[in-house]
């Protein structure tokens, strides 16, 4: 049993920059714009939230700076694809390379200096309850806010005006822009969130997972994170289930390698990524489904005429 709850509470914890990095590509994408770069913007999150706290300030000023990082960073994408009208594949594919460079220069002093880690949360009374203490509330802040801002989004998109009005831009801005709705400004702030969240992903990893700074310590979760996205059909749970998935087998492949399986080491390495996408495709076969949510839009440039 204490296996198994360890377990469950390192499967949610694994999830957790994948959480918050496919939330925020599943805001931008239902707004019709495809952003590829979040493995660098993540990189880029994790660099400044390591170089914000080694420069002394609170640890809640090393996440924001992160989030910041990431939020700038995702404007760079967003006046090219937006403004310029540039290819989004091409400007999301050169976010990514220029996140990896970026954060290899702005971490390049730390080296693998530890960080003071953010410390997990010790509740009253529901810490110490059997079973469902350790697996559920014994967790850093940051875990607890990847289910709030689930919960978030899923409501912003599901229950509010202007999530209506997001999901009707990614499936037909021109109809959207000529009953008065702000597509590209809508379509910015998007971006900017998911710029937001997949800096706070990658801070997560910088000051929470590992925690230190090593280069491009992201190992492929930005393509994770984007994939999720695709394979879930543009739904909130789906995306969360399937980080939880990621996090569960990333889990499972280092206790293969603590119990000495026989298999290669770098076939235990892939197996996070392989058995996340074979579920996730498994998911995904129903088409008719999928349509359902697919913005229609996605990665088309929009003008505004008149």
């Amino acid at each position: 049993m204490d296996l198994l709850i360890s377990m469950v509470a390192a499967t949610i914890i694994a999830a957790t920059p994948l959480v918050f990095a496919a939330l925020g590509e599943l805001v931008v994408e239902k707004s019709g714009v495809l952003n590829l770069g979040i493995e660098g913007m993540m990189l880029i999150g994790a660099a400044f939230g390591v170089w914000a706290h080694f420069a002394g300030v609170p640890m809640v000023f090393a996440v924001l700076a992160a989030m910041l990082a990431g939020m700038i960073a995702s404007l760079l994408f967003a006046v090219l694809a937006l403004t310029f009208m540039a290819n989004q594949y091409a400007a999301g594919l050169a976010l990514a390379i220029f996140g990896a460079g970026v954060s290899a220069f702005v971490g390049r002093g730390f080296g693998s200096t530890p960080v003071a880690a953010i410390r997990p949360l010790d509740i009253p009374l529901l810490s110490d309850l059997p079973v469902l203490g350790p697996m559920l509330f014994r967790f850093d802040p940051l875990v607890y806010l990847s289910f709030a801002m689930f919960a978030a989004v899923s409501l912003f998109l599901y229950r509010s005006k202007t999530g209506l009005a997001l999901r009707a831009i990614g499936e037909n801005p021109d109809s959207a822009h000529a009953i008065g709705y702000p597509v590209i400004r809508m379509r910015y702030l998007a971006v900017m969130f998911g710029g937001a969240m997949a800096g706070l992903g990658g801070a997560y990893l910088s000051l929470v997972y590992t925690p230190l700074w090593v280069e491009n310590m992201t190992a492929g979760r930005g393509w994770i994170a984007l994939a999720l996205v695709v394979f879930a059909a543009w739904r909130p749970l789906r995306v969360l289930l399937g980080a939880w998935l990621f996090g569960g087998m990333t889990i499972l492949q280092l206790q293969g390698q603590a119990i000495g399986l026989t298999l290669p080491s770098e076939l235990l390495s892939a197996l996070p990524y392989l058995a996340t996408i074979v579920v996730l495709v498994l998911i995904s076969r129903n088409r008719e489904a999928m349509a359902l949510d697919f913005p229609v839009s996605l990665a088309k440039p929009f003008r505004p005429k008149g």
